[in-house]
């Protein structure tokens, strides 16, 4: 498991936008598992004590650029690649995550296009699925 610092060698965001805090990849190289715990200094927490939809999102996506960076770090780069968000699909938030609690989310590459890849991500509070989306990347 990547832990703390050592996420930024995976992800070139940087605090307060930094939406992953643990990394383990799937033994087949195109799936990982990701967490985050919600804290109160995070970007996205709302009035109420949770996380927006929006901050599910972008630990999905930053959960998608932390496994790009593994592969990356594999091929000896020094940076982690740049990766935007090209399309959201069927994004489906069953439930907003609330103050200390620990996400835990898996990610999943589908076809690689060039520089395009489908991805499907699904984010856990415990057992309880929380959110799940497919996400259209590009990597730069």
């Amino acid at each position: 498991m990547i832990e703390g610092e050592d996420i930024k060698k995976l992800i070139p965001q940087r605090e307060p936008f930094i939406m992953v805090d643990g990394f383990e990849e799937g033994e087949d190289n195109n799936s990982a598992v990701t967490t985050l715990s919600v804290s109160p200094g995070n970007y996205f927490m709302l009035p109420d004590g949770t996380m927006s939809e929006t901050g599910l999102i972008e630990h999905l996506a930053q959960s998608c650029s932390a496994l790009s960076g593994a592969h990356a770090l594999k091929e000896a780069s020094d940076h982690p690649p740049v990766g935007l968000i090209g399309e959201v699909k069927h994004f489906n938030c069953h439930r907003r995550p609330k103050l200390g609690e620990r996400i835990k989310s898996t990610i999943t590459f589908g076809m690689t296009f060039g520089n395009v890849t489908l991805a499907t991500g699904q984010a856990f509070v415990d057992e309880e699925m929380i959110a799940d989306i497919n996400l259209k990347i590009f990597i730069q």
